[in-house]
């Protein structure tokens, strides 16, 4: 595949007569990631871009020479584009899902593709006029669902009326809808009653098991553990994840008081939702250093390589959220041979294998969208319980940890992720 830069430094393809064309809508792209679903996109898009021509449509502007991750492939059949937007300077000061909307509407505008694929409900607008404009095919990807984050209320006001009117159009006039798992699946059947249950098809999240190998001795990002004094002799739990309500960081401190105080913890949390959210946290957190101790919080967004150093230098590693459609980072973890410590809610199951690849923590929740625990004492229990049982036995722990990795292996490779994905626009064409 040849790849050619414009006068913008964006990525244009050299076309392959005869190949189906595709764009793909999203709110992250690199250089600007900073969840799960900026993950699944990019690395989905250089997959799909050795099978057929794909466009990019992304937030954030756009992309300059070296910021495009590199494209794989031995003898690649398609092509990529990335084009980034950014929100009309009229809207500068607008409630974000305005803002959301300005450039959504640019998407749609240049929409130029046989199908066009949305991920999130930042782009479910933009697909959704595309596929009435341009007359196309629309897919969307579910990565979550906003009936289930009524927190982003406190983040976006009534902008969170206008993100759940975007999303609702979108899935109930989609051609089809990939979940990420099964249960999302469940959950989008749920939400969204209208859509038919034939629409629907689960392709999971995927992981890419080259970018986690271990750093070798004198790689730079083993510097983490000494930027941040954490002792690498000491058992060490870890935890990454945003600063939002659906991560379950509030529940996992409160665990961590009756967790055993010679385990080390290492907390990568930031980009909070909101700033009380951001304070609530901190004063939760100043509370666990006080009584407890032996915790380091690490609030930047760290580097892909200080990251990988960082899960390789761990012994175990914690997902409490309480709303979670599959749960990437948990993928990750296994890369890294490390075994997972999680809730038993949303995908998660079927990623992590209980008592296999790591061990699952109950937890009984509301079904009114918000997943808030109906038993908290007793999840918090269950999970500093879970927490001590693994790092008390490291032979056991590895051993989850290289099941991990056999797991994460076989089962969610992108390759696969990517000739299931095709299958679904072929379905539709």
């Amino acid at each position: 595949m040849r790849l050619d830069w414009n006068h913008e430094a964006h990525i244009r393809p050299t076309g392959k007569k005869g190949n189906m064309k595709v764009d793909i809508l999203t709110r992250e792209y690199p250089p600007h990631i900073y969840g799960g679903a900026g993950v699944h996109v990019d690395e989905l898009a250089k997959v799909l871009a050795e099978r057929i021509d794909v466009t990019v449509r992304a937030f954030d502007g756009p992309r300059e020479a070296g910021q495009v991750p590199h494209i794989a492939g031995a003898h690649p059949r398609g092509s990529l584009h990335v084009t980034g937007y950014d929100a009309p300077h009229e809207l500068e000061s607008a409630n974000p899902a305005l803002k959301t909307f300005g450039v959504d509407l640019q998407m749609a505008n240049d929409v130029d593709a046989d199908v066009v694929h949305a991920h999130t409900w930042y782009t479910c607008l933009a697909g959704r006029l595309a596929q009435q404009l341009h007359d196309i095919p629309l897919v969307v990807t579910a990565h979550s669902l906003e009936p289930f984050r009524p927190w982003k209320r406190e983040q976006l006001g009534g902008g969170y009326d206008l993100s759940s009117w975007a999303e609702r159009d979108a899935y109930e006039h989609a051609d089809r809808v990939i979940a990420v798992s099964a249960g999302m699946r469940n959950d989008i059947l749920t939400a969204y009653p209208n859509v038919e249950p034939s629409r629907v098809s689960v392709v999971h999240n995927g992981i890419t098991l080259d970018e986690f190998a271990r750093p070798a001795q004198d790689d730079e990002g083993w510097k983490i553990f000494d930027r941040y004094h954490i002792d690498r002799s000491k058992p060490t739990l870890l935890f990454v994840g945003r600063i939002t309500r659906q991560k379950g960081l509030p529940f996992l401190l409160r665990a961590l008081h009756l967790v055993d105080r010679d385990i080390q913890v290492v907390l990568c949390a930031g980009a909070p939702d909101t700033p009380q959210l951001a304070e609530e946290v901190k004063r939760s957190f100043g509370e666990l250093d006080r009584q407890r101790g032996n915790i380091i919080w690490i609030e930047e967004m760290l580097p892909k390589r200080e990251l990988n150093a960082l899960e390789h230098g761990c012994d175990a590693f914690i997902c409490p959220s309480i709303y979670e459609p599959l749960g990437i980072v948990n993928l990750e973890a296994m890369a890294c041979e490390l075994p997972v410590i999680a809730s038993a809610t949303g995908g998660i199951p079927e990623v992590v294998d209980d008592g296999v690849t790591g061990v699952l923590i109950p937890v009984e929740q509301l079904h009114d969208g918000t997943g808030t625990p109906t038993k908290p004492e007793e999840f918090v229990h269950d999970m500093a319980e879970a927490i001590n049982r693994v790092m008390a036995d490291p032979k056991q722990a590895k051993a989850m940890g290289l099941a991990g990795y056999r797991r994460a292996r076989d089962l969610f490779s992108w390759e696969r992720i990517a000739d299931e994905t095709v299958d679904v626009y072929r379905s539709v064409l």
